[in-house]
């Protein structure tokens, strides 16, 4: 059974059709610019493919991979993140790849 609250978004959090979008506890580079929100995009087969090439059978690197690609970050940039803000990367890619509808 679901509780109420597990469908409540966190403030930091914007889903949208395809993309989720998060605040950031302190501003990060991304690509060269200082940035306060990143946005992932819900991933392909295909780049879940790649990432699992990519990462092997480590699924820490095949995460990061993925972040990487649905972000447009490099990894010096992700890794660069504070882990607060990566577990928020993190929360918001399983909200995106949710599928809510029945």
């Amino acid at each position: 059974m679901s509780n109420a609250k597990d469908n409540v978004l966190p403030k930091w959090l914007q889903l949208g059709d395809g993309i989720a979008t998060v605040a950031l506890s302190r501003p990060s580079q991304a690509n060269g610019i200082q940035v306060d929100k990143l946005t992932l995009r819900e991933p392909t087969v295909r780049e879940m493919r790649a990432a699992t090439l990519q990462g092997g059978s480590n699924e820490e690197e095949q995460e990061m991979v993925l972040f990487c690609s649905l972000a447009s970050i490099g990894r010096a940039d992700l890794e660069g993140l504070l882990m607060r803000d990566y577990r928020r990367l993190q929360t918001a890619y399983f909200r995106l790849g949710a599928d809510d509808g029945v």
